[in-house]
């Protein structure tokens, strides 16, 4: 019923990429921390960099718990199911790190993504994941599904934001700077986005 996989390659490569939402999941190190979990979508922000790594583009929003967990301990799963076609549910287990605007391999990391505009989402970091562990299952209680379409919601929220009225949001929000357990956060002032 389940394999594991040597690399991201030919159908599994290909089943990830066409999936159109796919979630992670981290955790702190302390056993009582809160473990996290997240859907993510938006075409064009998930890209399969090499046969052992992956990134996606982490977004404004209401907490960075992920960002936290990764800057803490790296752990970390991505998981997507089919939700057409014949069952699949395949995991990556990795280690992640988020790279920030001012990290030298911004630009380079950001060429895997030229169909998003950064600075209509609030771009904020490059999730990189190196597979230490690939897998996939059989998904058979994954239910059909069928995508319509992205919400522009997120789009319209954040596209009137400028780096320093985005910094004034986070510095809002409980659980951007530090994660609901107390960890470093999404670091602030966040980096002006690199001039394209």
């Amino acid at each position: 019923m389940g394999k594991v996989h040597e690399r991201i390659d030919g159908r599994l490569r290909t089943f990830i990429e066409a999936q159109k939402i796919f979630f992670t999941a981290t955790a702190p190190l302390s056993g009582d921390g809160t473990v996290n979990l997240s859907p993510k979508g938006l075409s064009g922000s998930f890209a399969v960099l090499d046969e052992h790594t992956v990134a996606y583009l982490d977004f404004a929003g209401s907490n960075a718990e992920t960002v936290a967990h990764l800057r803490e301990n790296g752990r970390i799963t991505l998981m997507w199911c089919a939700f057409e076609g014949p069952p699949n549910i395949v995991r990556v287990h990795g280690r992640g790190e988020p790279v920030f605007r001012d990290d030298p391999r911004w630009e380079e990391l950001l060429a895997h993504f030229p169909d998003i505009d950064g600075s209509a989402h609030g771009l904020r970091a490059i999730i990189v994941v190196t597979a230490e562990l690939i897998r996939d299952t059989c998904g058979y209680g994954v239910p059909f599904m069928t995508y319509d379409e992205d919400r522009e919601l997120h789009r319209s929220r954040f596209a009137r934001e400028t780096d320093e009225s985005l910094d004034a949001y986070f510095r809002k929000k409980e659980y951007i700077a530090q994660s609901i357990d107390g960890l470093p956060g999404l670091p602030l002032p966040l980096p002006p986005l690199p001039a394209s």
